[in-house]
């Protein structure tokens, strides 16, 4: 146990309290266990009804104190409630400590916040991993009741419904299990970027400097391409006009062959990206959700946990699909597929923070996303002020990546995936040597 005492002075010349800090290592217990609890009996607080019982759960600490750790929800109108199960870390209730006090106060929940104490009980983790039996009847005892009455007995009971454990898998667990990372990049050549043989364009062809799609390639690729076993990946464009005739197309081939659009490694894709600038023209409009579906559909053939498929888009954000765009991205949230967006360009990228998702979940038609898939960074937060790219790139490819492993462990989880059940690598039907998306 470490502690920490710091003197608040917001005011200058007096002081405005003190902040302590305690802290505890943390054991490696990795477990995680499931409770349902109920209770009967409860006392009856609310004068013109009954209860609206809830649960506080309170890890002791090793110097004597008690920190929350979990609050159940509140159970209206009732002194026999049935809360819902919930999921806790084994860190979280005793710090891996099985015979650690743990303590639960029950509570009537009112709505000023000055929520009626009913009562109290200790336990410990191994007691309650006694399940279903004598020992996990619980009587709430309120302290001051016991001391005031004689013939006080308790303030109710709580019940232990059910108890399960399960290991918490981590994203390497996966890795380490053969779960293989697939790879696919996507490129915007619409007509907003610049001409490229310009300077101003975000596409311009510096022969003495990467410009910001390239360095963004490089700096997320190099890191990921070291989950995919193989290093072949394959290399989109979209919202430009191709030879021989013209057509528009949000969906091609960097290295021009449609049957086999993969790239060898980061310099391959590099390789591809740069002669695509030699041969399509830019144009638009900027269509993500072709890319999105591409992608999804190889997620789509290959959902049992072997396979994980990140899309990497690189865009200068004007949008022109976002109705299909949300709609591709509820559908892909049900799949083993993550999604990754770097704005590149002093645009505005209102809609790019949109489908991130992260403040509100996004969905479609009504239908919200499963999961949120979607990672957005805007690469002007890495330039320093003169607008060079000398901030580390290092720091791009770790903000860029961040929410990838939990994205991955909840599709897991979702479908109730362990690592050492995932299957040998996935061949697609018709390639060869085996892939990687």
């Amino acid at each position: 146990m470490g502690c920490m005492c710091s003197s608040s002075s917001g005011i200058p010349g007096k002081n405005c309290g003190t902040i302590i800090l305690t802290a505890e290592e943390l054991g490696n217990c990795r477990d995680c266990v499931t409770m349902q609890f109920c209770a009967n009996k409860l006392d009856k607080k609310d004068f013109f009804g009954r209860s609206d019982p809830f649960m506080v759960f309170y890890r002791s600490n090793e110097d004597g104190t008690f920190t929350i750790c979990h609050k159940t929800e509140v159970v209206k109108n009732t002194l026999n409630p049935i809360w819902q199960p919930f999921t806790i870390p084994v860190r979280a209730l005793c710090n891996g400590d099985y015979d650690r006090s743990i303590k639960v106060e029950v509570y009537d929940w009112d709505r000023d916040g000055s929520h009626d104490f009913i009562g109290e009980f200790t336990t410990s983790y191994r007691d309650l991993s006694r399940s279903q039996s004598q020992f996990n009847v619980y009587e709430v005892v309120n302290p001051k009741k016991k001391l005031k009455k004689r013939r006080y007995i308790n303030s109710g009971t709580v019940t232990l419904l059910a108890f399960s454990v399960e290991a918490e898998h981590t994203f390497l667990d996966y890795i380490k299990a053969g779960t293989q990372i697939h790879f696919t990049v996507a490129i915007d050549f619409t007509a907003s970027n610049g001409n490229p043989s310009q300077s101003t364009s975000l596409h311009y062809m510096n022969p003495y400097q990467m410009n910001a799609y390239a360095m963004a390639l490089k700096a997320v690729g190099e890191i990921i391409q070291d989950y995919d076993s193989d290093k072949m990946f394959p290399a989109l464009g979209f919202g430009a006009k191709l030879p021989p005739d013209g057509r528009v197309s949000h969906e091609f081939p960097l290295n021009g062959n449609v049957d086999n659009p993969y790239c060898n490694g980061m310099e391959g894709i590099l390789d591809a990206y740069h002669q695509s600038l030699k041969t399509v023209q830019l144009y638009g409009p900027t269509n993500f959700a072709p890319v999105i579906t591409h992608v999804a559909r190889y997620a789509e053939a290959v959902q049992d946990g072997s396979q994980y498929f990140v899309l990497l888009i690189i865009t200068d954000g004007v949008i022109s699909d976002m109705a299909q765009t949300k709609e591709a991205i509820v559908n892909a949230a049900k799949l083993p597929m993550s999604i990754i967006i770097v704005g590149v360009g002093q645009a505005e990228f209102d809609a790019m923070v949109e489908l991130d998702g992260d403040d509100v979940r996004i969905s479609s038609r009504g239908k919200l996303a499963e999961r949120d898939i979607v990672q957005f960074v805007p690469f002007r937060d890495y330039m320093d002020r003169t607008g060079n790219h000398v901030l580390s790139m290092a720091r791009l490819a770790k903000d860029v990546l961040a929410e990838i492993p939990d994205q991955l462990i909840l599709y897991m989880k979702s479908r109730g995936i362990k690592p050492n059940q995932s299957p040998p690598d996935y061949s697609p039907p018709g390639l060869s040597p085996t892939p990687t998306i």
